[in-house]
């Protein structure tokens, strides 16, 4: 049967650009960000592609199924849920994962082209769905559809994202620290607070052997995607109910913004510029981000939940010096009340409708249950979105983020509906001129933002 699918015909080469959060040497990777993700991250912009008439490929039944996974720190531990599953139900499963900065999206166009798809792969955006209209199968009636907030819904097509974790995006704290300098982080309910804290932080540097307060990058090559997605995704969310799409909208009309919420959001950054480590705040990376707050030299980091990861594998012989601290996350308090961070999955499975796709939701649906879950929380690290799961992640900030879950206390993460690419090509650039002094204050990097967002949504 003919479909319509957005599709590019890579020319034998993989496009290579950076997709979300997380880390193993992506982007949260090799200078980068963990792929797939948003922290996922977004992807980076593709080639200009065309609609085309294409017979969607058809997987033989019965010779088992295939998984493109874009989080590959969690590569061996996926292939471990696969090996069991294999063994239980006789469906062998291939767990096919990508990092290190490939564009994932762009690699799956190939793979629709050359008659090759995967059965099961990864999606982090409203754009990455978009590229697969009407070829992807409605989950709505699974049993683990009804056990989780977090699936990946389509006004047109139903539940079409199957959850596998939960990621947070917060102002992440070394806990041992801030009780070594009296600081409290609950006290942390607004601007004045937020700054009187970094202040009585920076006073005591020397005796708590930090480099600098906060671990802040805005180097905006790699990390583009850290502060024109994550950190501009406080200002669309922090402190809003899970379905206030408010700045979202606005800033889908057009790029607008409103000034004086954006303006108190600019004077946090223009904060976190004050009290990064220098050699970090322009030109570092995503790996000297991370390893600085593992070791104990960062009081604060603006990374979200996938770092934990990085910390207890990649930087664990540092994070072991450093006492293996306890991690906690505040609001990014920039209006006084900010009380909730930012919750959500940070992209999706969806499954493939092929003859396979009876063996890829069986698959799916053991995951969700206690042995899949087991691996994926207690080995992977991941943060289940399944509300009867009862493990609990041997992560440093799972316990922060059941914590806010279980108050109410969380927001969404509307930054995956802005327009793509419009953290490369626009925003990342603004974060890091400001960071450099080109953008002298705080009013004139919101008077940027608002010109630069006016005219990236009139392309």
């Amino acid at each position: 049967m003919k479909r319509k699918v957005l599709a590019l015909i890579m020319a034998g080469t993989m496009i290579f650009g950076l997709a979300a959060c997380g880390s193993t040497g992506a982007a949260p990777a090799a200078d980068a960000a963990p792929a797939d993700t948003a922290a996922a991250a977004e992807e980076a912009p593709a080639e200009e592609a065309a609609d085309v008439e294409a017979e969607a490929p058809a997987a033989s039944s019965g010779s088992g199924i295939r998984l493109v996974n874009g989080k590959i720190e969690v590569d061996a531990m996926l292939k471990e849920a696969a090996k069991k599953y294999t063994e239980e139900s006789g469906v062998e499963v291939t767990i096919e994962s990508m990092g290190g900065g490939v564009n994932i999206q762009d690699t799956l166009k190939g793979y629709y082209q050359a008659d090759n798809m995967p059965d099961i792969f990864v999606c982090g955006s409203d754009d990455d769905f978009g590229n697969w209209d009407g070829l992807l199968v409605d989950m709505s009636g699974e049993k683990w559809a009804s056990d989780t907030d977090a699936a990946y819904k389509s006004d047109k097509y139903g539940t079409i994202g199957f959850p596998y974790t939960t990621e947070a995006i917060g102002l992440a704290y070394n806990a041992d620290l801030l009780e070594k300098a009296g600081v409290d982080p609950k006290s942390i309910t607004g601007p004045d607070s937020m700054k009187k804290a970094f202040e009585t932080l920076d006073s005591k540097k020397d005796e708590l052997g930090l480099t600098a307060v906060i671990g802040w990058c805005a180097e905006p090559k790699d990390l583009y995607w850290s502060t024109g997605s994550h950190s501009f995704a406080n200002y669309l969310d922090a402190g809003l109910k899970r379905d206030d799409t408010t700045y979202s909208d606005m800033l889908a009309d057009g790029g607008k913004i409103d000034t004086e919420r954006f303006g108190h959001y600019a004077e946090m950054i223009a904060l976190f510029n004050q009290y990064s480590d220098p050699a970090l705040l322009t030109s570092g990376t995503y790996d000297q981000q991370i390893l600085g707050f593992a070791s104990g030299k960062y009081a604060f980091v603006t990374q979200g939940s996938w770092i934990g990861a990085t910390m207890t594998s990649d930087d664990a012989d540092a994070y072991a010096e450093a006492g293996n601290f306890k991690c906690g996350m505040a609001p990014y308090a920039f209006e006084e009340g900010i009380d909730t961070i930012l919750t959500n999955s940070p992209s999706w499975w969806a499954v493939f409708d092929n003859d396979n796709k009876a063996d890829s939701l069986a698959f799916l649906q053991w995951l969700s249950e206690d042995e899949g879950q087991e691996i994926l929380v207690k080995d992977a690290g991941f943060i289940s979105p399944f509300k009867s799961c009862t493990f609990v992640a041997d992560d440093p900030f799972a316990e922060t983020i059941s914590e806010y879950t279980a108050a109410g206390k969380t927001s969404s993460w509307h930054w995956l509906k802005n327009k793509s690419g419009l953290d490369q090509n626009a925003l990342g650039q603004v974060y890091a001129d400001f960071a450099l002094g080109s953008i002298p204050d705080a009013a004139g990097f919101t008077k940027t933002v608002e010109q630069v967002l006016a005219q990236y949504y009139a392309e």
